[in-house]
């Protein structure tokens, strides 16, 4: 199965968007991770779109959306959840299921909450963080705006595929074949031929002019649809004191929380083989049948 290739029109930008499945099965947005694009999404999409239309954008300033005239202002969480509701309203979208990847769980997240965007309230059904969390450790952070900022350029795709082979290790297994995919569609070239991560370097801004976007209890606090957190289990960006702190309160106070970690990964599970496929399997089938 191959996914249609979508251009959106999100506040007043182009969104690029990867759509699978049959249009008429209920939606599942899957939203990448910070320095990635949505086709990270690729092999769940594929196993999904039997039952579900699962739709992968791209995020602004990411793979071929395009990239913000103000990043300071742009590249933040509220403006993100501006183009969620966007994209829910120019694809038709009236429910969704939300499976994200670290920043695509924070973005999630404040859409759930209604808090930035009150007409998303009640539009997403059940919400799937992937190794995400209302608050994520400092030291993680670092070391992400580290490599973020300054993406590495190299002369050849060998080389970039190398470098994203060591970075993204806590990813867990992945194949020959799923990592070559995972540089081919994540690189661009440079105007001196070079190749290098296909994303805006200036959206670490998100990290140097909004120290405590992702600081987000509040908006956790106002959920009130089941979420599930994969932890990853060598995750330094999700700590288990964090994860015990949602049980503990808002949504995971009233029971609609729950907590898995993930052997064999650390920031963040790839979903991309059958244990990681039957996690997912599992919440939407308990949340559908609860009739969410």
């Amino acid at each position: 199965m191959f996914p249609s290739s979508r251009y959106i029109r999100c506040a007043g930008y182009e969104i690029h968007a990867t759509e699978w499945g049959p249009p008429e099965a209920p939606v599942v947005i899957a939203w990448h991770g910070l320095a990635r694009t949505g086709r990270d999404m690729d092999e769940l999409a594929r196993h999904l779109a039997p039952r579900y239309r699962v739709i992968c954008p791209d995020t602004l300033g990411r793979g071929l959306s395009q990239w913000s005239r103000q990043p300071q202002d742009e590249y933040r969480l509220s403006f993100y959840a501006r183009l969620a509701a966007d994209l829910f309203d120019q694809l038709g979208i009236d429910k969704a299921h939300w499976i994200g990847t670290s920043m695509g769980g924070g973005i999630g997240t404040v859409c759930a909450s209604g808090l930035f965007q009150p007409q998303l309230r009640g539009r997403i059904t059940s919400l799937l963080l992937n190794d995400n969390a209302p608050r994520l450790a400092d030291a993680a952070l670092e070391r992400i705006k580290a490599y973020a900022g300054q993406p590495p350029a190299f002369d050849t795709v060998l080389e970039l595929e190398a470098f994203f082979r060591q970075v993204y290790q806590p990813y867990g297994w992945l194949s020959d074949a799923q990592w070559r995919q995972l540089t081919e569609t994540s690189t661009r070239r440079l105007p001196d031929g070079r190749v290098t991560p296909h994303y805006d370097p200036a959206m670490v801004q998100q990290f140097t002019h909004h120290a405590n976007d992702y600081l987000i209890w509040d908006h956790y606090d106002a959920l009130d649809i089941p979420v599930l957190c994969l932890r990853g289990a060598q995750s330094d960006l999700v700590l288990p004191e964090t994860t015990a702190e949602m049980l503990a309160r808002g949504p995971g106070a009233r029971g609609l929380v729950r907590v898995v970690e993930v052997p064999g990964c650390g920031h963040a599970p790839a979903l991309n083989v059958p244990a990681h496929y039957a996690l997912v399997d599992g919440f939407l089938a308990q949340v559908e049948g609860a009739g969410c």
